[in-house]
């Protein structure tokens, strides 16, 4: 089954004093959707304090379960058109390399959940649309495959260490919401939002607070600093 090339490394660089860093990131091939610098056991420090927040029931589940995503994909490589192209507009996202990033799809994520499209490591890095996550994880076969990029000959069948989501579009955005325009609310509506504070991971929690703020900002023109 061919696979379709996705996302962007999870050292980005997105931090809340400038833009993208374009950090090289692994050949992808068709179909691996999240790209992850290899896994290290020992995550940094501005990993660890990404945990997901308590205070998400967008979905109407229990008020300490995140049920809002910002999952980061690179445009060049795989763009929220190509998950429109995809068969019924639903495509895994596969290749994440990130033990936490891969823990918050494991044990986190659940069918339903919101996601904000993140168009990411391009001119204009931001929000460019919603999606679904469509099927809850299960293990990420690229993992098996010898001529896959994202090979881990310690990931078996039996035994797989990484694993996938499926997600679902929904709709694009009115406009792009930009990682610049964000930032200038980083001292207030979005004063905790992950992507601005610690927003290495390809895959981070959001709040329902913040998920409100940018629909909003979305109705409005673009904010100029």
């Amino acid at each position: 089954m061919k696979t379709r090339s996705k996302r962007q490394a999870d050292a980005s660089g997105e931090t809340s004093g400038s833009t993208e860093v374009n950090t090289p990131v692994a050949k992808k091939i068709r179909g691996i959707k999240a790209v992850d610098k290899p896994a290290i056991l020992k995550s940094s420090k501005s990993e660890q304090t990404a945990e997901a927040p308590k205070d998400q029931n967008v979905n109407g589940d229990k008020a300490d379960r995140t049920s809002v995503w910002l999952m980061k994909s690179e445009p060049d490589t795989f763009s929220i058109d190509d998950l429109i192209k995809s068969k019924d507009s639903t495509s895994q996202w596969d290749g994440v390399r990130n033990h936490e990033a891969k823990n918050l799809m494991k044990h986190n994520m659940k069918v339903g959940d919101t996601i904000l499209f993140y168009h990411s490591n391009t001119k204009e890095p931001g929000i460019v649309g919603l999606a679904k996550v469509a099927k809850d994880s299960y293990p990420d076969y690229t993992a098996f495959d010898p001529k896959s990029p994202y090979y881990d000959a310690k990931s078996t069948e039996d035994d797989p260490r990484w694993y996938m989501v499926d997600v679902k579009f929904d709709r694009k955005l009115r406009r792009v919401i930009t990682l610049k325009e964000m930032q200038i609310y980083k001292d207030k509506e979005l004063k905790n939002m992950r992507l601005l504070n610690r927003g290495r991971l390809s895959v981070l929690p959001v709040s329902n607070d913040e998920l409100d703020f940018i629909l909003k900002i979305e109705q409005e023109d673009k904010t100029e600093e």
